[in-house]
């Protein structure tokens, strides 16, 4: 198997004039693998950098440090120990960085969640991790307060801006840091002090920091449990898979209980010394405002936010961005991003939120549109990476080519599903985690998605990928989203469903999407019911929540029925 090449120590990009991943990692003194030993390494290379722009106000390296020293002794008088959690219910705020970093300190750890989500969802979360404290923004306080008051131990609040009856203010708690007046003490010859009074010994790399949800998209939500050298870990292989420089600016509009956000953006942020941008919640309408007004250089996105920005009025552009590379423009949207957006580097990958960063593109390869990639670099190549199998039913090896499970053994894993020992054990086996996707791998070593083992569409004793027929009809030119499903078939097994969101403005049929299929798809992947919509079911990742579509009993009786058409 073909691995993606990185250039040697001392070498640059030869495109963008760049320091390679490697020497991006060799401008710092090595660290411990905290996510704190991480940041003070940082901060002895050079403490005034920013580190992280929110809502106008830049913090340096220098700043969030001693903010976040503050805070988790602030947390430790409160009551905060090693191994508590900490929910926060809240879009995109300068709150979820800080209190990472302050709960690391302690060896507590963060448990981000949707703030979307109603007060069944959130209490199951917050029950789930068993927090013994919340941090919400105004908007959601009332949310927050109906959720814990049903839980056996109520947890107390930590209101993010402003203040509010029976929640302690983030500002009370960060003291002068809250205005910037800051103070930074040093142990002699410079070093940032590693302990401070109140505070227990700095905790181990392989301390719990996260409880990410998985988005429940076939059942309850699983908690990943991620340590801190996880979370360091995954920052450096993003200076890799991006080619993050210390004056690049990490535009991130996905929301932080997002494992792209959190492992990708900031921790790519964190260890490339570089700022991350904290956009509190992705809007189209303002997105080329606002990358030209941060100067981002550089994002993660979803496919969902790359057709949408595809479909906006072109007005919007703003041909001053500065925007040179982003993770997760699918196929679809590449040639738009390249000739409309003047974005050269546009890449992919796969990861999941119990193995983030498995596969990338490599940043100056050949271009593999629709590819998962080969299998990722750390940019030490003395770093072991990911192994990755294709494999069958009874889990033997396939041959390139013929699809089967993925199966990972990954320096990035989670560390178990949050008190679900029986998840944990289903999803491991031999130490390789199964991820329930099915792929191909080519002869040059690179993988390519098919569909999830759940997403399979049963029709006429065919097995179909749901996700094929989303994919090709999402290439078509007035087409923002689709989504195909299972439905009864009066023969037994399945028929296919495609529901189908138009762009604005599109003269789109039913007919149309079918001749569409026809012309490149076999005769028994052409759907037979055609709903077109004005928007899909997402889950917290803005995936399409097919589970949502399967349940809604008058899909099938609103779809246009082909087969009577003709």
């Amino acid at each position: 198997m073909q691995e993606p090449q990185f250039p040697a120590h001392g070498q640059a990009d030869a495109v963008a004039g760049k320091l390679s991943p490697l020497d991006v990692l060799r401008l710092y003194p090595l660290h411990d693998g905290t996510l704190l030993g991480a940041l003070e390494s940082r901060i002895q290379a050079d403490p005034e950098r920013p580190f992280l722009r929110y809502r106008g106000r830049t913090w340096s390296r220098r700043a969030f440090h001693a903010a976040a020293l503050d805070l988790a002794r602030a947390l430790t008088a409160r009551g905060i120990k090693s191994g508590d959690r900490v929910g926060i219910v809240a879009r995109n705020h300068e709150g979820h960085v800080l209190l990472l970093f302050a709960l690391a300190r302690i060896g507590a750890i963060l448990v981000p969640t949707n703030p979307e989500f109603g007060v069944t969802e959130t209490r199951y979360l917050l029950g789930k991790a068993e927090v013994s404290a919340v941090a919400a923004s105004p908007e959601c306080l009332a949310n927050v307060r109906e959720t814990v008051a049903e839980l056996a131990v109520a947890p107390w609040l930590i209101v993010l801006d402003g203040i509010a009856d029976g929640a302690v203010p983030l500002a009370e708690l960060l003291g002068d840091a809250a205005e910037g007046a800051v103070s930074f003490s040093e142990l002699p010859g410079g070093a940032p002090a590693r302990l401070s009074p109140n505070l227990p010994p700095n905790p181990p790399a392989d301390t719990s920091c996260l409880i990410i949800f998985t988005s429940g998209s076939t059942g309850f939500p699983k908690g990943a449990l991620h340590s801190q050298r996880n979370f360091v870990t995954a920052g450096e292989a993003n200076v890799a898979r991006l080619w993050l420089q210390p004056d690049d600016r990490l535009m991130t509009v996905l929301p932080m209980f997002h494992v792209n956000a959190l492992f990708y953006s900031l921790a790519g942020a964190l260890a490339a010394g570089a700022c991350c941008v904290l956009i509190e919640r992705f809007s189209a309408s303002a997105f080329w405002d606002t990358a030209v007004e941060t100067g981002a250089t550089t994002l993660n996105i979803i496919e969902a936010i790359g057709r949408i920005l595809v479909a906006r009025p072109l007005a919007e552009f703003r041909p001053g961005h500065r925007i040179r590379s982003v993770y997760g423009a699918r196929a679809d949207v590449r040639e738009h991003f390249r000739k409309a957006f003047h974005i050269p580097h546009l890449l992919t990958g796969f990861g999941m939120t119990e193995i983030p960063g498995v596969c990338c593109a490599p940043f100056d390869g050949p271009d593999m549109p629709g590819a998962m990639g080969p299998a990722g670099r750390h940019p030490d190549p003395e770093r072991p990476w990911a192994q990755l199998r294709v494999v069958d039913e009874e889990g033997r090896d396939v041959p390139d080519g013929i699809e089967g499970e993925l199966w990972v053994k990954h320096p990035i894993v989670m560390q178990g599903y949050f008190r679900d020992d029986e998840q944990t054990r289903a999803s491991f086996h031999e130490g390789w985690f199964k991820t329930g996707d099915l792929v191909r791998r080519d002869s040059d070593g690179c993988f390519w998605f098919v569909t999830r083992k759940k997403d399979i569409i049963r029709r006429r004793g065919e097995n179909i990928a749901g996700a094929e027929l989303d994919r090709v009809i999402c290439e078509h030119p007035s087409v923002v989203e689709a989504a195909a499903i299972p439905v009864p078939s009066e023969l037994g097994e399945d028929e296919i469903l495609v529901c189908v969101v138009p762009r604005p403005g599109a003269a789109l049929s039913a007919e149309e999407i079918a001749g569409w299929c026809r012309a490149r798809l076999a005769p028994m992947k052409v759907p037979r019911f055609v709903l077109l919509t004005s928007d899909l079911p997402h889950t917290p990742t803005h995936k399409v929540n097919k589970q949502v579509l399967k349940s809604d009993p008058t899909l099938k009786a609103r779809a246009v029925d082909l087969s009577a058409a003709r």
